[in-house]
């Protein structure tokens, strides 16, 4: 039923963007690695508009533990530095003549087991949003229902596939906060 898929597909992209939500989460939370996902949050003033750093900077790792953020215009690096200091990354740069250094200090045992919670909680918070889109898109199918408009069995039918879409993108949740604790708990 065109209805129905309807429903289901609304259901499969909303899902979809909460998954995306997740791993953006993730990449906020930092590992003892050096990436420049880490950064995809720290936005810069650049002519009148906050803009985000890869956008006015080059971002490499250098040595495991360090960015180095080369920015466009020489004139930006205090506006780098400013702006990486009010995000809530916890992390101190170090300008010199024409780059920005980020290094990143080891992560200590504590800091691990909160960040994994952090990671936890993340994950949770996904699993919640996904478990209200089956409820909606459940209440969807019910509606039609009770309008006449699909059959009982269209209508179990439609539940049980809404079901296991929601399924399949919880196991995406599970998989991916599995990963990030073996990221968080490598040494």
């Amino acid at each position: 039923m065109e209805l129905i898929d309807e429903i289901k597909d609304d259901a499969d992209v909303r899902m979809g963007k909460s998954l995306e939500a997740l791993h953006d989460a993730f990449a906020r939370i930092r590992t003892g690695r050096a990436h420049p996902s880490l950064l995809n949050s720290v936005r810069v003033p650049y002519y009148g508009a906050d803009t985000p750093i890869q956008q006015v900077a080059t971002i490499t790792v250098e040595e495991g533990r360090t960015l180095v953020i080369s920015p466009w215009e020489k004139k930006m690096l205090p506006e780098i530095e400013k702006a990486i200091l009010r995000s809530d990354l916890g992390l101190t740069p170090a300008a010199s003549a024409d780059v920005v250094r980020l290094p990143l200090p080891p992560l200590s045992e504590e800091n691990r087991r909160d960040l994994t919670r952090q990671a936890r909680h993340e994950a949770e918070h996904t699993r919640v949003a996904m478990r209200n889109v089956r409820r909606d898109a459940i209440h969807d199918v019910r509606e039609f229902l009770k309008e006449k408009e699909i059959t009982e069995d269209d209508a179990f039918k439609a539940e049980g596939e809404i079901q296991k879409i929601t399924d399949g993108h919880i196991q995406e949740v599970d998989e991916a906060l599995q990963r990030k604790e073996a990221d968080l708990l490598e040494i």
